[in-house]
């Protein structure tokens, strides 16, 4: 059975396919086109997913779209669709059951509790569900505007930054705040007797943002801005309000998944791990809509009678590039470069340039799916660097210092440097740095003693296992600083030309394309 998943159609368009209860491919449309069209089907990723698997439009048996679907008449978009894919039944699936579907089917659990967050783009705002080898069933729902991701979207406007789109911002500015805040945020959002949220409108403007009230509790007037000296307290408050809400929400048990945009905030989802109240926590982590792509397959495959899913084994689910097509862009563009014959010679060329206190971009194999880099286009720094934190973030990345980068460690030395969770291997918390070594990674520090790990396995991602191995072997630390490779708020890269014109945009000194080097 081969089923095409769509989702995230209104903006963040992805398409995934899932072959037998697995998916083999993923793909958003804007790293593939870089400027894509809100409601528009994702004809690229939709091509994309079908070359990786060597399959045509012809032999896709089910297109499983998640809404919500495109603006205006819907008609138009199945006609389309049923153009494109002939011999395939078309099936829609409701927007949280396709989040509650990629948490679950996902995960390594047979049984758990399924909570589901967003900011409301289709009504329902939330849902709390129970997944067993039946299925899913729902439990209790939480409907727009009572919506936990609308409060943080009119905090981001509160602090003059651009909501549905600067949440991660806002998150990690918290890290440098206190909780003076936080029974302000508690007032406007409180939870019952049964663990779920009650909102209370009065602290709301009716055309938007917040009334009066927050302002006054701020010591504000009202519609005044908030001054720097009290912005990350304010941001420390609604993220604070925000784990205890969703605390409560998910109750406690064996095992929790956890998906929708709200589970992009993973110091929400540390939180959730850290609280005692469960003792296995999985957060799928492409969280936003774009995962309701694969969410969306897996429930039409489980509801066409299908059998088991495999859990997520890797997000390299994206394109690779063959040597001839970056040998292509790189001579079209004119640029010199050297070709590396082996993989021991790439591995030596990037440590000799990591160990020289340089940053390298890092383009190897399947681009990621989701919103974060996984070691396949990456740019990588040094820890021995004592200028590495200034530089990725001040002149590469060009973003506030409170906005950290990931330390990648190979799994088997994981447990010398963190207390890292399983959510690490795809970046969807933050962990403990041990306290012998927090010196050491003073610049990725967020808070006191947090960090952002990725725990990298030699079978998901063997170069880039290789690589810090080498790394530990060269310099007796085998960590390397990890950001994702795009610039001024683009996409991820996907294909080598990206690469080129980022790296070529950038302070960046050094980059690998498969096996070409490029140096400035």
């Amino acid at each position: 059975m081969r089923i095409v998943g769509l989702g995230g159609l209104r903006g963040d368009a992805a398409c995934a396919l899932l072959i037998d209860g697995r998916i083999v491919a993923a793909a958003e449309q804007k790293k593939l086109v870089r400027h894509a069209a809100a409601g528009a089907l994702p004809v690229e990723a939709i091509a994309c997913c079908l070359e990786q698997a060597g399959l045509t439009a012809a032999e896709v048996d089910a297109v499983a779209i998640a809404r919500p679907l495109a603006h205006g008449p819907e008609t138009a978009q199945h006609l389309e669709i049923r153009q494109r894919f002939p011999q395939a039944r078309v099936a829609v699936v409701d927007h949280h059951t396709a989040h509650a579907a990629s948490a679950f089917y996902l995960s390594p659990f047979k049984e758990a509790t399924v909570l589901t967050l967003d900011g409301g783009g289709d009504f329902r705002c939330g849902a709390r569900w129970k997944g067993s080898e039946a299925g899913l069933a729902l439990d209790r729902e939480l409907y727009f505007p009572d919506s936990l991701g609308d409060l943080f979207a009119r905090t981001v406007e509160l602090l003059g930054m651009k909501p549905h789109g600067d949440e991660n911002k806002l998150q990690w500015l918290s890290t440098r705040g206190d909780a003076r805040y936080q029974s302000v945020f508690e007032e406007i959002v409180s939870v019952d007797a049964g663990g779920w949220p009650r909102f209370h409108r009065g602290w709301y403007a009716s055309e938007g943002g917040f009334s009066d009230k927050l302002y006054r509790a701020l010591g504000l007037a009202d519609g005044a801005a908030v001054p720097e000296e009290m912005r990350a307290h304010v941001a420390a408050g609604v993220q604070r309000a925000l784990e205890a809400a969703v605390i409560a929400m998910a109750g406690q048990g064996e095992n929790l998944c956890l998906a929708g945009g709200v589970f992009g905030n993973t110091l929400l989802v540390s939180a959730l791990e850290r609280s005692g109240r469960w003792k296995n926590v999985f957060a799928q982590p492409a969280a936003g809509n774009a995962g309701t792509a694969p969410g969306a397959a897996l429930h039409a495959w489980k509801a066409g009678g299908g059998g088991a899913c495999s859990p997520l084994a890797s997000l390299s689910l994206g394109p690779s590039y063959e040597p001839e097509q970056i040998k292509h862009d790189a001579e079209n563009c004119k640029l010199r470069f050297r070709y590396l014959a082996t993989a021991g010679e790439v591995i030596e060329t990037a440590l000799a340039q990591l160990n020289g206190h340089k940053i390298v971009a890092w383009m190897q194999g399947r681009m990621e799916f989701g919103p974060r880099a996984l070691g396949n286009r990456s740019i990588l720094a040094s820890p021995l660097d004592a200028y590495s934190s200034e530089n990725l973030n001040s002149f590469i990345k060009r973003r506030e210092p409170y906005r950290k980068f990931a330390a990648a460690v190979p799994e088997e030395a994981a447990g010398e440097y963190f207390e890292a969770t399983p959510n690490a291997r795809f970046l969807a918390t933050v962990c403990r740095v041990r306290p012998a070594h927090r010196e050491r990674f003073a610049g990725a520090l967020v808070g006191e003693d947090l960090v952002r790990v990725h725990v990298v396995s030699r079978e998901e991602n063997p170069l880039f296992h290789k690589l810090l191995l080498a790394a530990g072997d060269s310099t007796g630390l085998p960590v390397l600083y990890n950001t994702s490779f795009n610039l001024f708020g683009d996409p991820l890269v996907c294909s080598p030309r990206d690469a080129v014109r980022s790296f070529y945009s950038s302070g960046i000194d050094a980059m690998l394309v498969g096996h070409f080097f490029f140096e400035k």
